[in-house]
């Protein structure tokens, strides 16, 4: 006579055994969130590390941390104002509103990929998934921008000479300007550089979202997609192009025309100001400025040039096709360059567009995704400097005021991208019928 024992069931392994339950969505939304904002923050960190580097700013005394602190809030749309003292009745004045565009691209393709990574398995994303990473992303991106605004302010001794003479302001004025120590500093004015932080984050996420061939969208808005995603991945591919060519130039310059280390210092800090300048210029677009005073743009000479024709500063001078040949005559090379990518940018788009979409269709989708590219592209290359020293309310008495603007004329230059997008796009849309296989959608509509 057997005895039969009760069955056991062995005990249960696998990710839904208990004890070993998935982390729960809101933690690992978070996590994913953290790693995005901080492999955008050290990408961001290493480019403008190297580029100040090249420049030079590694000798600061004991600067270099804020000056590097400073340029990441810059580059994330944040605004440093200078200050300086010399006593009760001496003092300095400036401000400095420019972002170095290599570090924000860099920060801003990081941090997009790194965003995107955790939706690449999915056909649909849900609106309350995409809001909550959103969210936890920008939140998460402001805590660190704040953090970097406490540390991007410092204070550099400053040895002021009037005219010719090496003999300190302080010494010249004794005890009227009672002060031994006159300085020059940087501080991050934080409500500004948190409200354009935030448009810069929000920004990056919806771009992100748009260029994406393959990430999901909500299913109200797949409908969308066809005429959105191709043309917006084209206008990035433009941008990148431009920008891979203004490398190219630039590693020539460094290796022919020395100065390598200057070159490189642009390069890592302020590549994408030329060279999405180069392409505004090229398809008609313009900019305005001066620059008065000893200080200047590091950038072309030809740029500079033309800048300096406004004397004083107080007439500004136009930045356009007509007047960078006047300077220097291969500066018209660059309009058959922007009809060239231009229109290889359109023709991928067009490839890249499902069949049904006639030239006709193409060519508006184009010439809205880029007049939108550069009426966001253009107001980034802005560029104003001011700098001035004053005794008793006399201005410039050091001989070191200065100032460096660079403004786009943003609606003349959307509207020749407006122009150029529809143009090369029904040229792409012809060109691209031969290519593409009729009835076939790409995967992702895109």
């Amino acid at each position: 006579m057997s005895t039969r024992l009760p069955h056991t069931p062995p005990p249960a392994t696998g990710p839904g055994a208990p004890g070993d339950a998935p982390a729960p969505a809101g933690l690992r939304i978070a996590g994913q969130a953290l790693a995005a904002v901080v492999a955008g923050y050290v990408a961001m960190g290493v480019t403008a590390a190297l580029g100040l580097w090249a420049a030079g700013a590694s000798d600061l005394p004991g600067g270099f941390a804020a000056v590097l602190a400073a340029v990441v809030v810059m580059a994330a749309g944040g605004q440093v104002e200078i200050v300086g003292s010399a006593g009760s009745l001496a003092g300095a004045q400036g401000e400095l509103t420019a972002m170095p565009l290599t570090v924000t691209l860099v920060g801003a393709l990081v941090t997009g990929a790194v965003f995107l990574r955790p939706l690449r398995h999915h056909a649909v994303a849900r609106t309350g998934d995409l809001a909550e990473r959103a969210a936890a992303v920008t939140v998460l991106w402001l805590a660190g921008l704040a953090g970097l605004s406490a540390a991007a302010r410092h204070d550099f001794p400053l040895d002021l000479g009037v005219g010719d003479s090496q003999e300190p302001l302080a010494d010249l004025f004794g005890e009227l300007i009672d002060a031994a120590d006159p300085s020059v500093g940087f501080r991050t004015l934080v409500g500004p550089t948190l409200g354009y932080g935030l448009l810069w984050i929000l920004g990056v996420l919806l771009v992100a979202l748009l260029v994406s061939r393959r990430s999901p969208l909500p299913a109200r808005l797949l409908r969308h997609q066809e005429a959105v995603r191709p043309a917006a991945s084209a206008m990035l591919l433009l941008l990148l192009a431009y920008v891979a060519l203004g490398l190219v130039v630039g590693l020539v310059v460094a290796a022919t025309k020395g100065h390598a280390a200057e070159t490189f210092a642009v390069l890592l800090l302020g590549l994408p100001n030329v060279s999405w300048l180069a392409l505004g210029v090229g398809i008609g677009g313009s900019w305005e400025g001066t620059v008065d005073g000893p200080f200047g743009l590091p950038m072309p000479q030809v740029l500079d040039a033309v800048l300096r024709q406004g004397g004083d500063g107080t007439d500004l001078s136009t930045v356009d096709l007509p007047s960078l040949a006047a300077q220097d005559a291969r500066a018209w090379w660059l309009l058959p360059i922007a009809a060239v990518l231009v229109l290889g940018a359109a023709f991928v788009a067009a490839v890249r567009s499902p069949a049904h979409v006639r030239p006709w269709q193409h060519a508006l989708h184009c010439g809205v995704a880029f007049a939108l590219t550069m009426l966001a592209v253009a107001p980034l290359t802005l560029v104003e400097a001011r700098f001035g020293l004053s005794v008793l309310g006399i201005g410039d008495l050091a001989g070191l005021g200065g100032e460096v603007v660079l403004r786009p004329q943003v609606w003349r230059t959307a509207g020749f991208a407006l122009l150029a997008g529809l143009v090369t796009g029904f040229l792409a849309g012809m060109l691209a019928t031969g290519v593409r296989h009729r009835g076939q959608v790409p995967p992702g509509g895109g």
